[in-house]
């Protein structure tokens, strides 16, 4: 059995408002764009969530509503997850393996997702845009394992990494 692990760091957050905290800072309307084409991008490849497990951070929750708005949310279960704010690599994994969807998706921040991603490749790209994992950044993995407690570093295979801005249309 293979398992999919599709791994996202939020889309562009607004700093505009200084007085927000980190926690309740917003997307912006390029983070919102980009959340509906990443939406859109995973959809048409088949990438469909069976579980979503999301940073409680305003702006990772709204990447996943836009996500969501663009036929991606589907019959996905969403947790929101005060433990994958700001988590480290080690927290994230501990959020997935006990876990039973098939296809898992987990929406959170940098660096921490960053540096999961990397860890679970057998062979990570050599890419400088892997390495700095920019805003909404996704990779989609998978295991040769049956639950994820079973599936160990080192061991997934990519299927696919993009950006948002790989998905935008040039303007004429």
């Amino acid at each position: 059995m293979t398992l999919r692990l599709i791994l996202m760091r939020h889309t562009k957050s607004d700093w505009q408002d200084a007085t927000l905290s980190d926690h309740d800072r917003p997307l912006n309307a390029r983070g919102r764009h980009a959340a509906q084409l990443l939406g859109e991008w995973l959809h048409s490849r088949g990438y469909q969530p069976d579980q979503v497990l999301c940073s409680d951070a305003l702006r990772t929750r709204q990447t996943w509503a836009g996500l969501a708005a663009s036929a991606l949310g589907g019959q996905a279960s969403v947790q929101v997850l005060p433990a994958l704010y700001n988590a480290n690599p080690d927290q994230i994994w501990g959020t997935i393996t006990p876990q039973t969807a098939q296809t898992l998706m987990v929406v959170a921040h940098n660096p921490g997702i960053a540096e999961l991603a990397t860890r679970l490749l057998a062979h990570p790209p050599r890419s400088t845009e892997f390495a700095h994992y920019p805003t909404g950044a996704t990779t989609v993995l998978e295991f040769s394992a049956n639950k994820w407690a079973d599936a160990t570093p080192s061991t997934a295979s990519l299927l696919d990494f993009v950006m948002p801005r790989a998905l935008e249309t040039p303007q004429d």
